[in-house]
């Protein structure tokens, strides 16, 4: 992967081409204003944390929209259980350490980053904001930190590549041609690795949009693939029009002989997405994964699946050594950030508050924000680099 323009280390205060295939998405400015109202500048400016901004998006986004954003699987236990589990992680200081600022900058998948971030794939992002995908990208470029571009994003790949570095993200569709044709627009467009997610044979019955009968608006597409209308677009009462999309479009019956396959077929770096389970990071490595993304997706597809952060010490024990390792799934501070590499990820995805962020127009504040937060962190755990993290003590509350 290609070094991402990394920011100078943060301090503490008082120290020193697209294939004619890909539909066009049109002009930014097509967002109807029903859909989204601009925000109050100076609210922006007032977030204070991460979670700050979701409050500020309620603002400007339809319930339908928030509720497609925010909401889990089933009853939504896992969605609950990422933040207790990651709030019940305690981290064992270091002190007299003798530094003055934490670098934050790191390598992850051979190339160098600001800090320990990846912005996590995200569907739709035409939903929250008409620049989408576009505007998020160009903040993580910004911040120096890799973007991960979804396979279901509402902007081509192309545009999205070349707007900032970036990773794509690969739903395994039952169309293999598709799934080729996907691979090759991503070496084309000098995506840095591409990470196939493997937690969704089917999406999980997500109530919230059950209930609202949601469906993309007309002007929000899969700009990726072929076609500008789907099953996406066409509200049901009482299901998901999304869900109907998915069940069409993607295969359930993935197996590793379709990973093996993928990985004589690609040179890029290869990430797989959900896994939370050791023997599966196991079996990732022989199959020739280079890393590994701790997930459940949120908690949004097995409702009673185990919280990431607590699968994540396992993972780490079994293929730690041999593979980065990622956590995805609750994170909502520079603190999350540190407790996932004191139990020995590589890095940590970050989801939904950049969405309520892109819906703000505070991209770029809340990378900066979350830069911040993790600078704290380190220093006050006695933390000269990312390195150093990985040797703290970790308790449970």
């Amino acid at each position: 992967m290609p070094d991402l323009q990394a920011p100078t280390p943060v301090t503490t205060p008082g120290s020193a081409p697209a294939p004619e295939a890909a539909p066009a998405c049109g002009p930014p400015d097509a967002l109807p204003h029903s859909r989204r109202r601009p925000p109050p500048p100076a609210e922006v400016g007032g977030a204070l944390c991460l979670e700050d901004f979701e409050g500020l998006a309620a603002e400007v986004l339809p319930l339908e929209v928030r509720e497609f954003v925010a909401g889990g699987s089933g009853s939504e236990t896992t969605l609950r259980l990422n933040r207790s589990a990651l709030d019940g992680v305690t981290v064992v200081p270091r002190v007299l350490a003798g530094i003055e600022a934490a670098d934050l900058g790191c390598r992850l998948l051979g190339g160098q980053v600001g800090m320990p971030v990846v912005v996590a794939p995200m569907a739709y992002q035409r939903l929250v904001h008409p620049e989408g995908e576009l505007l998020l990208a160009r903040a993580a470029a910004v911040a120096g930190v890799p973007y991960v571009i979804s396979t279901l994003s509402s902007y081509p790949l192309e545009e999205i590549a070349e707007a900032a570095p970036s990773w794509f993200q690969l739903y395994w569709l039952r169309d293999r041609a598709m799934v080729e044709s996907l691979v090759d627009r991503a070496e084309a467009a000098g995506c840095g690795a591409l990470m196939v997610t493997v937690d969704v044979p089917v999406m999980g019955r997500r109530l919230r949009d059950v209930r609202n009968g949601f469906a993309l608006p007309e002007d929000v597409v899969a700009a990726n693939l072929v076609g500008t209308r789907s099953e996406a677009h066409v509200g049901v009462p009482g299901l998901s029009a999304v869900a109907a999309h998915t069940a069409s479009a993607f295969e359930p019956a993935v197996s590793w002989s379709d990973l093996e396959w993928l990985r004589q077929r690609t040179e890029l770096p290869l990430l797989l997405k959900g896994i939370l389970d050791p023997r599966d990071a196991v079996r990732a490595v022989q199959v020739g994964a280079d890393g590994i993304v701790v997930s459940n997706h949120g908690g949004r597809q097995l409702d009673g699946a185990v919280a990431s952060i607590n699968a994540l010490p396992g993972i780490v024990d079994a293929v730690g050594k041999e593979c980065e390792v990622l956590l995805d799934s609750g994170i909502r501070s520079g603190t999350d950030v540190l407790r996932a590499l004191a139990l020995g990820a590589s890095g940590v995805l970050v989801g939904r508050p950049l969405l309520w962020a892109l819906a703000v127009d505070a991209c770029g504040a809340a990378l900066d924000l979350l830069r911040k937060e993790l600078a704290d962190a380190m220093l006050l755990a006695g933390c000269a680099n990312v390195a150093a993290a990985a040797h703290l003590t970790t308790g449970r509350a």
